[in-house]
């Protein structure tokens, strides 16, 4: 499996990839110069067991502290990961 970014002035999305087909992505709006807003996870046929909703959040984290981003989670499987990981998203939650 792989994670493609895709990015626009103002939204994103990370795609999670296997044998060339689409099984889950997670979209953000970015609302300011230093925050983004996570708005929706989803997981397609085929990514079941996977991972692939942690996968796609660990590499939204990522490029997230790599630009010095703050992440509001608004979908819900981001809050719940999020929350539950309280101390590993400290420096990134906004």
């Amino acid at each position: 499996m792989t994670i493609d970014h895709r990015h626009t002035d103002n939204t994103g999305a990370f795609l999670a990839m296997e044998s060339d087909q689409l099984i889950g992505e997670m979209v953000y709006s970015v609302t300011g110069p230093a925050r983004i807003i996570i708005e929706h996870t989803e997981g397609f046929p085929g990514s079941e067991g996977k991972g692939v909703g942690m996968k796609l959040l660990d590499a939204a984290i990522a490029y997230a502290r790599k630009n010095k981003l703050r992440v509001s989670p608004l979908c819900p499987f981001a809050l719940k990961m999020m929350d539950r990981r309280k101390e590993e998203y400290a420096d990134v939650r906004a």
